[in-house]
């Protein structure tokens, strides 16, 4: 074989693998920042069209209701517990619901209140409990600021949770 089609095809393989690993790295990478998201209960069940659990120590996105009377607050540090139980309309809770207990360390989002739907990051670590890195607060779409309520006066209802 000629030199110079011996350097070619050596520089084209070396492209080739290094395209290769670096492809594989990005892959990875990515499969370590994915967050599925779930319901609580699906927590349990799994996914409604796949079956797929969620395995402790994995990534996640839960969102929810927070269930009235499950809000324990440590006066002395900033962590917080809950339980989070599936959206259904109208709003309403048994104890017969799948719920799932998210503790956090931080300030809670100023939306946060019990009944309210919100959205936790974090991650599992046993079949029910999640400890979250992130907490954010959901408003439904009823939702609707005080001034652009007042404009519009005596038409406006406001929503009953």
């Amino acid at each position: 074989m000629n030199p110079r089609r011996k350097k070619r095809l050596t520089i084209v393989t070396s492209l080739i693998i290094g395209l290769g690993v670096v492809a594989g790295l990005v892959l990875y990478a990515l499969s370590q920042n994915i967050d599925l998201f779930y319901k609580p209960s699906e927590i349990y069940n799994g996914k409604e069209d796949t079956g797929l659990k969620a395995i402790d120590g994995q990534r996640l996105r839960i969102g929810g209701l927070v269930v009235p009377g499950s809000v324990h607050r440590n006066s002395e540090t900033l962590h917080v517990s809950f339980k989070l139980a599936d959206m259904r309309m109208p709003i309403s809770f048994s104890e017969s619901d799948p719920t799932v207990t998210v503790t956090y360390d931080g300030i809670l989002p100023d939306l946060f209140r019990e009944g309210q739907g919100i959205v936790a990051n974090g991650i599992l670590v046993d079949g029910s409990t999640i400890k979250a890195s992130e907490v954010l607060a959901k408003h439904d779409e009823n939702y609707m600021p005080k001034e652009l309520a007042d404009d519009m006066g005596k038409k406006h209802e406001k929503p009953t949770y």
